[in-house]
């Protein structure tokens, strides 16, 4: 039962990789939908904010400068682009140190060590995806329920990006936690 815990394991943690590497891509961490103009929908990523119009033309521009971001999406650029890279080395670690890999097979110490740190890369790698998402969500929550901004301005919702990233962090903290407890 170990080798199917252990390919359990990898199937999350590509699948959790891939949709960590998606959500800190795309432009849909934030959504606006404008009343006055429900022609356009605003989407906002952590490099880019696009206008999708109803005719299906979408125009994009990258974010100005980076030190004008607001703190937590530079932050989350940051975590998010060590996420997919600590997930990248943890899959390429467990590769290496599962049941029935041929590498290493002489080597029963290394290959437990190998997917050990396989499992510790990718857990890690879930928080620092879990992390920027909530925060931004959490940011994203007290600006819509901001008192001191008048009902007729629009507000930003979640966009998908923000529930893919739950998921992928979720799917690299149990591919980490699988692997590592194999």
């Amino acid at each position: 039962w170990q080798v199917k815990v252990q390919a359990g394991g990898m199937l999350l943690a590509l699948f959790g990789w891939v949709s960590s590497c998606v959500t800190t891509f795309v432009p849909l961490w934030k959504n606006l939908n404008l009343e006055l103009n429900e022609l356009e929908v605003w989407n906002m990523g952590l490099w880019q904010v696009c206008i999708t119009q109803e005719e299906g033309a979408v125009g994009c521009q990258a974010h100005g400068s980076f030190l004008a971001l607001p703190p937590e999406l530079r932050i989350s650029r940051l975590l998010m682009c060590l996420s997919n890279g600590l997930g990248l080395l943890g899959c390429l670690l467990a590769a290496l140190g599962m049941e029935g890999w041929r590498p290493c097979e002489d080597k029963p110490g290394l290959k437990r060590r190998l997917l050990l740190a396989g499992g510790a890369a990718l857990g890690i790698a879930g928080m620092a995806t879990l992390a920027p998402v909530s925060w931004v969500a959490y940011n994203t929550v007290l600006d819509y329920w901001d008192d001191t901004v008048p009902d007729i301005v629009p507000r930003w919702e979640f966009g998908e990006a923000t529930f893919l990233g739950w998921f992928a962090g979720v799917f690299l903290a149990a591919s980490g936690l699988l692997l590592a407890c194999s």
